[in-house]
């Protein structure tokens, strides 16, 4: 789990454009500290916020708590823990960042953001399962770095049958984790020599009516 950084505010900024009716129900997939779930539940959706991490549902709560806003808190792998359920709005700011680690960290901070040699470990995960909770009509949104291939999501949303496009992209210098790792990155191909910036895009996927 990690502060809320810019691409969150940059899905919150998308999810505030689609205005959520009343009581829509929500799905927030790898919540972390709840930031979009509570901007959802502000917005007056009926929110379910899903997290592997006991750390990052406790502190979820916790902010639920003083906002004085209501949350579902599910422990579990992506949707395992809502199978089967339907939800007009889908949220997800999975992890993204190229490493050179082929899975996923076990344990630690760099479990928020490393997710394989592509930056798709998860990615590929959350295109594959989420569509298939969506309600008819449901608006799945996806943020992203543009280092992890948003065109491999919108073909992937497609092929799940649903309507895409890119709703919100924001450029920004590197933080500390690229910034780190910007060698590696530039001996990959993902960047090119002394290039400090990325791009984070919204991906939106519709599930026709």
């Amino acid at each position: 789990m990690y502060p809320a950084q810019g691409d969150t505010a940059l899905l919150i900024e998308a999810l505030r454009h689609e205005r959520p009716a009343p009581g829509a129900r929500l799905l927030d997939l790898g919540t972390g500290s709840g930031a979009v779930a509570l901007a959802a539940a502000d917005l007056g959706a009926t929110v379910t916020a899903v997290d592997l991490s006991r750390l990052a549902l406790a502190t979820a709560w916790v902010n639920a708590r003083v906002h004085h806003l209501r949350l579902r808190l599910r422990r579990g792998d992506l949707t395992a823990p809502v199978a089967g359920s339907r939800f007009e709005f889908i949220v997800s700011n999975p992890p993204y960042v190229p490493a050179a680690r082929a899975g996923a960290p076990r344990h630690g901070l760099a479990r928020a953001w490393d997710a394989g040699p592509d930056g798709r470990l998860l990615l590929d995960r959350v295109c594959r399962q989420a569509p298939q909770l969506l309600a008819t009509g449901g608006v799945l949104l996806i943020v992203q770095s543009s280092l992890a291939d948003p065109a491999a999501t919108t073909a992937a949303l497609r092929r799940a049958g649903l309507r895409t496009g890119t709703v919100a992209v924001r450029t920004q210098p590197f933080g500390p984790v690229l910034t780190g790792r910007a060698a590696w990155l530039e001996q990959r191909g993902l960047i090119a020599a002394g290039e400090r910036e990325e791009t984070l895009v919204v991906v939106r996927g519709a599930r026709p009516r």
